[in-house]
């Protein structure tokens, strides 16, 4: 039964129309009165011909996807491209930052921008060694026009790193990391903020569950990184604050190194310490072939109107986009 939140459930592209054999790791955004999502799509995760895809809905319809970025060097090397993360600015243009290499533990960071909402791109622009933009989750921005970027490195131990701009993205800083990557190994954090200088990390984890850290001084420093008591199956998980200072976390709530995606879940949380699963976007619908299905690495954005906009991997054939009324959530 549909909870009364859901206003809209669609892919965004049919599966038979597919402009790849597999996709993953879907953002979304909304610039220029137009909602823009983005994946990684190609043959099958890691393979070089994965690139950077981009739809933008315009009316009640999102248009036929469109290849954007490619792994493609000066020399003619082709590497896959990973994680997009598309993130709007107060000002500015849109930003679709995404990494390019072999493998986690040697990509690099790009960026690109438009100025028309998605319709066009300039050419990617290589981020600064040591600097990767975010890595699977959205930046946020602070009253004072700095940008937090969640990011996380894989080549020793799986650590998490805060880089900062104070210059629309001209320009990174990074923390350094926020854990050890031995006690907890984690990556992909998103940002909660909790008002009056109070942010909050959740991220992925090799420990079976959604491990978190805590700043009182808006990101300047952060507190030791903990576990959670939200299962986590090893999978990509995201989350927003919203307007009315609740937060809203989208996740597979399986535990286990690696468990099943399957089902993925809508919680939310008045404080970011204790949450309430509400509904499930996709549920398992049959338990003898729930390890064959994949509902994967969720992003979420609330738009100007109130309402949540959610994207998803749907068993790697196609992207789905939900929106929810977060004011039909007790």
């Amino acid at each position: 039964m549909k909870h009364p939140a859901i206003v809209l459930q669609e892919f965004i592209y049919a599966i038979e129309e597919a402009p790849t054999p597999q996709c993953h790791a879907s953002t979304i955004a909304k610039s220029n009165g137009h909602l823009v999502a983005a994946w990684f799509g190609g043959t099958r995760e890691k393979n070089k011909d994965v690139g950077i895809w981009v739809s933008r809905k315009e009316g009640d319809a999102w248009t036929k996807p469109v290849e954007v970025a490619n792994g493609v060097q000066p020399d003619g090397t082709r590497w896959p491209c990973w994680n997009p993360v598309l993130f709007q600015p107060k000002d500015g243009p849109l930003m679709l930052f995404y990494k390019v290499g072999p493998d986690p533990r040697t990509w690099w960071g790009l960026v690109m921008t438009s100025d028309d909402g998605g319709a066009t791109w300039s050419t990617p622009r290589r981020l600064p060694d040591g600097i990767y933009g975010p890595i699977k989750n959205k930046p946020v921005q602070l009253a004072d026009g700095r940008i937090l970027g969640p990011t996380s490195t894989e080549h020793d131990g799986w650590k998490v790193q805060i880089e900062e701009s104070s210059d629309l993205g001209k320009t990174w800083t990074s923390s350094g990391s926020l854990n050890d990557g031995v006690k907890i190994g984690a990556i992909q954090p998103s940002i909660l903020i909790h008002g009056d200088g109070v942010l909050q990390l959740l991220c992925r984890t090799q420990n079976g569950f959604v491990s978190e850290c805590w700043s009182t001084d808006n990101g300047a420093s952060w507190s030791e990184m903990t576990l959670t008591s939200l299962p986590n199956p090893n999978s990509g998980i995201d989350a927003v604050t919203l307007a009315d200072g609740r937060h809203l976390l989208v996740y597979n709530p399986t535990g286990g190194d690696w468990g099943d995606r399957v089902p993925l879940t809508v919680a939310i949380s008045s404080d970011g310490k204790s949450w309430k699963d509400v509904f499930e976007l996709e549920s398992v619908t049959d338990p003898k072939t729930a390890k064959d299905e994949e509902y994967s690495y969720p992003s979420v954005i609330q738009a100007d109107d109130g309402l949540v906009h959610i994207v998803y991997t749907w068993n790697r054939k196609t992207v789905k986009h939900v929106v929810v009324d977060p004011q039909k959530i007790d």
